[in-house]
């Protein structure tokens, strides 16, 4: 067997179709134009390249598309009195504050100046809770990129065995509670494994769906794969760079061994990465639909 390959971007291509057709009906059936601020500090050069390809995206959607971007020795005060700026603008409804921050930042105190209505990075503790307790209004991005991509390739979610590598904040707990909520494109057996787990190789072989986000290169090889699993590869490890100077990148499954046995699989890259902008899109129309009082789905 050799897996089906799961392009995130295909997928993530096809969403935002979808988004700009929705985004011109909410400009002329309610007058309602979905805004986003990215905020910058600093000028990392990979921080700057996330929030470029964002708000080319947002542009490229309609949206009202705001990039702020302040020198590294902004104080924390002053990223606070911003982020309150921007949570009385009606015109903005989708707040994303780029991580890492500097170290003289409490980003837990920033995250959480936020309003939980303009947090389309899912990651405001109020969100955080309304995901626990199964009404979610913005799912973090990565996870709801993975959730979409097992949906629109037809992978069966409910009554699933699905096995998540990895615990982070970011990845692993989220998708987790996502895929065992009792609801549509859920109602999954969910097992979180992490680096103290025992026999992580027993848990692995059980699942229909084993989503990997270990942050280890091969952390999954293929006898640690179920035949027919479906295999979602979260992790970006680079490698190398080519002559040209292009970062070489791989994931965190043992990709060319694994797809010998997997039903399907993601790509690294050009899987799971596509989508997390896409969702962040997804988030802010939502935002924007919430804030005009328009029904969601």
């Amino acid at each position: 067997m050799t897996a089906k390959i799961i392009s995130g971007k295909e997928i993530a291509a096809a969403i935002l179709e979808e988004l700009k057709a929705e985004v011109s009906v909410l400009k002329l059936k309610h007058n309602v134009e979905p805004g986003l601020v990215t905020i910058l500090v600093g000028d990392d050069p990979a921080s700057v390249s996330y929030v470029t390809a964002k708000q080319r995206t947002a542009r490229d959607l309609g949206f009202h598309s705001v990039q702020d971007i302040r020198p590294a020795d902004t104080s924390e005060e002053t990223l606070l009195k911003t982020i309150g700026d921007y949570n009385s603008d009606p015109a903005i409804h989708g707040i994303l504050v780029q991580l890492p921050l500097p170290k003289h930042i409490n980003e837990n105190r920033v995250l959480y100046a936020v309003n939980p209505d303009k947090d389309v990075d899912g990651f405001h503790p109020v969100n955080v809770g309304r995901l626990m307790i199964g009404d979610a209004r913005f799912y973090p991005c990565t996870p709801y990129g993975i959730r979409e991509m097992l949906v629109r390739t037809g992978v069966p979610i409910e009554g699933a065995e699905v096995v998540v590598v990895g615990r982070s904040n970011l990845v692993g707990k989220p998708i987790a509670m996502m895929l065992v909520q009792k609801q549509k494109a859920a109602n999954a057996t969910v097992t979180i494994c992490h680096t103290r787990t025992k026999n992580l190789k027993e848990h692995t072989l059980r699942a229909d769906i084993l989503i990997v986000a270990a942050g280890t290169r091969n952390a999954v090889t293929a006898d640690m794969v179920r035949e027919g699993a479906v295999v979602i590869d979260v992790g970006v490890n680079r490698i190398g760079t080519t002559p040209e100077g292009k970062a070489i990148l791989r994931g965190d499954v043992d990709f060319d061994a694994v797809k010998e046995k997997a039903s399907a699989i993601t790509p690294v890259p050009g899987g799971v990465g596509p989508m997390t902008i896409t969702m962040l899109m997804m988030n802010t129309v939502r935002a924007a639909k919430f804030a005009a009082g328009i029904a969601l789905e």
